[in-house]
C-alpha cells in the first residue's frame, strides 16, 4: 500500500514537473486585428500564419488572435503593443503612419500601376527594405506588407465617367484621408467627408453621387445596387502591414525570430491569395449588375494621374525619390515619371 502512495505521488510530481517544462517552453505572443474571419487578412491569419508558427516552432511559438477590433483599433493597436499590451498587430500602411513614414511609399497614388505589379514588387525587394527603415525608425518591426482589397476604384450613381472632366460638379463621398481628398477635387469634383456606414442611403437619396472605395468593399456594402457607373482608374493601393513591437521583437531569441519571420512569410503569399480572388470575385459580380464597367485608354489614364501630382508633391520628405523611382521604372511607367519630374514631385 505504501508503495502504491509513493509510486502515485512519483507520478503526480512527473506530471507536475512536465507541465511546469511546456508551460516555460511555450510563448504566446497577442495579436490584435481589425481583420477577421471570413474575409482575407483574417483567414490568412488563421490558415498561414497561426498554423505556419505553430509548426516550425513545434509548439514552442504560438499566436493569440484578437479578431474584428475586440482589443483595438489600428491606430490603438500599434499603441498597445508599444505599451507591451501585445505583441503583433495588423494596419493600413496609412494608419502605420502615425509611427513613422517608412511604409508612405505605399500610400503615393500610381505608385503601383496593377495589383500584379503591387505584389510582385512588394514581395520581392519593396517590403523588406522600407520594413527595415520601419524597425529603426517606428518602434516596430514590419514583417510583411500585403494588399486588403487591391485598388480603389471609381463608382457612381449619376452617369458614365471616362475622363476626370467627367467628374466636374458632382458631389464625391470622401474619408478624412488628405490623397483622397486631393485626388477627388482635382479630378474636377465636389469633396463630401461622408460616413462609411450611410454611403449606401447618401448615393441613393443624391446626398453623393460617388465614392472611390476598394472594389471588394463596394461589393461587400452592394455599393452596386445604387451606384451602376464604375471606372477602373485604380491609383491608391490598399496597402496592409502586420508588425510587432521592436522590443518585444528584440526579446525574442535568434531561433524565434527565424520562426516568426517564416510564419510571416507564409502569412503574405496566403493573403495575397486570398485577396487577389476576393478583388477578382467581387468585381465580377459588380460588373454583371452595372450599367458601365469603363476602362480608360493609355491617353485617358495620363489625365487621371495627372490629378495625382498634388498630393506626391505634398508627401515630399516621406519617402525616398529613388526608390519611388525604381518602382515606377520597373512597371515601365516612364510617362507618368516625367509627369512628376516636370512637376518637381521627384
Amino acid at each position: 500500500m505504501r508503495i502504491k502512495s509513493i509510486c502515485k505521488v512519483l507520478c503526480l510530481a512527473s506530471a507536475t514537473a512536465l507541465m511546469a517544462q511546456t508551460a516555460m517552453a511555450e510563448k504566446v505572443l497577442k495579436l490584435g486585428t481589425v481583420g477577421f474571419l471570413g474575409m482575407p487578412i483574417g483567414d490568412a491569419i488563421d490558415q498561414a500564419l497561426i498554423p505556419t508558427l505553430e509548426e516550425v516552432s513545434g509548439g514552442q511559438l504560438k499566436i493569440e488572435p484578437h479578431y474584428r477590433r475586440s482589443l483595438c483599433s489600428e491606430q490603438s493597436c500599434g499603441e498597445q503593443a508599444n505599451q507591451g499590451l501585445l505583441a503583433l498587430w495588423t494596419s493600413s500602411t496609412a494608419n502605420f503612419g502615425n509611427f513613422g513614414t517608412a511604409l508612405a511609399i505605399f500610400d503615393l497614388p500610381y505608385i503601383f500601376k496593377s495589383i500584379e505589379d503591387a505584389d510582385r514588387i512588394s514581395s520581392e525587394w519593396l517590403a523588406k527594405q522600407q520594413c527595415d527603415i520601419a524597425a529603426e525608425e517606428a518602434g516596430h518591426v514590419c514583417l510583411t506588407v500585403y494588399s486588403s482589397g487591391g485598388f480603389r476604384q471609381l463608382g457612381n450613381a449619376h452617369g458614365p465617367v471616362h475622363v476626370p472632366d467627367d467628374m466636374k460638379g458632382i458631389k464625391w463621398r470622401v474619408t478624412k484621408s488628405p490623397i483622397e481628398y486631393t485626388l477627388v477635387k482635382n479630378w474636377g469634383a465636389v469633396p463630401v467627408p461622408y460616413d462609411w456606414s450611410q454611403l449606401y442611403q447618401g448615393l441613393q437619396t443624391g446626398v453623393v453621387s460617388g465614392q472611390y472605395v476598394a472594389t471588394p468593399w463596394q461589393h461587400v456594402a452592394k455599393l452596386h445596387e445604387v451606384a451602376k457607373y464604375f471606372t477602373e482608374i485604380g491609383g491608391s493601393w490598399s496597402g496592409n502591414q502586420l508588425s510587432i513591437d521592436k522590443r518585444q521583437y528584440d526579446a525574442l531569441s535568434e531561433q524565434e525570430r527565424e520562426w516568426l519571420h517564416t510564419a510571416a512569410e507564409a502569412f503574405g503569399q496566403k493573403v495575397q491569395e486570398l485577396d487577389r480572388a476576393w478583388v477578382e470575385a467581387g468585381e465580377a459580380e459588380i460588373k454583371a449588375s452595372i450599367t458601365e464597367w469603363y476602362v480608360p485608354s493609355d491617353e485617358e489614364m495620363t489625365l487621371w494621374r495627372a490629378g495625382a501630382i498634388d498630393a506626391w508633391l505634398n508627401a515630399k520628405g516621406s519617402f525616398d525619390p529613388a526608390t519611388a523611382r525604381r518602382v515606377l521604372e520597373e512597371q515601365g511607367m516612364t510617362s507618368f515619371i516625367a509627369q512628376l519630374e516636370e512637376a518637381g514631385a521627384l
